[in-house]
């Protein structure tokens, strides 16, 4: 029996290890992560393992620029709306954190 995967995405996908910050409205407090790829569309990004996030959750991601970035455009930080669409609890990084997948709203 062979498993095939269908791909969903409409977006390509570009390697990005980047600090970002998370808002979970539910916890009332931001977690602090990485993205591990990022499109027009979503993400992928790490959170620590203790984080009571779930699929279906609207989330913000606070993507901050460095200095640079931030005289050229005006802002500190880009903060996109998304929503979980997957928690994978399996680590996929050697550390305690789990992988979620958000689609921007």
């Amino acid at each position: 029996m062979e498993t095939v995967v269908v791909e969903q995405r409409n977006d390509t996908r570009s390697d990005l290890v980047w600090p970002i910050s998370v808002w979970l409205p539910e916890a009332s407090r931001f977690f602090n992560g990485r993205s591990i790829n990022i499109s027009k569309g979503g993400a992928y990004i790490t959170l620590p393992m203790t984080v009571p996030i779930r699929a279906g959750h609207e989330i913000e991601v606070n993507f901050p620029r460095t200095t640079a970035l931030a005289k050229e455009k005006g802002k500190y930080a880009r903060i996109k709306s998304g929503k979980v669409l997957r928690v994978d609890r399996a680590s996929i990084m050697d550390d305690a954190t789990i992988a979620i997948a958000i689609q921007f709203v």
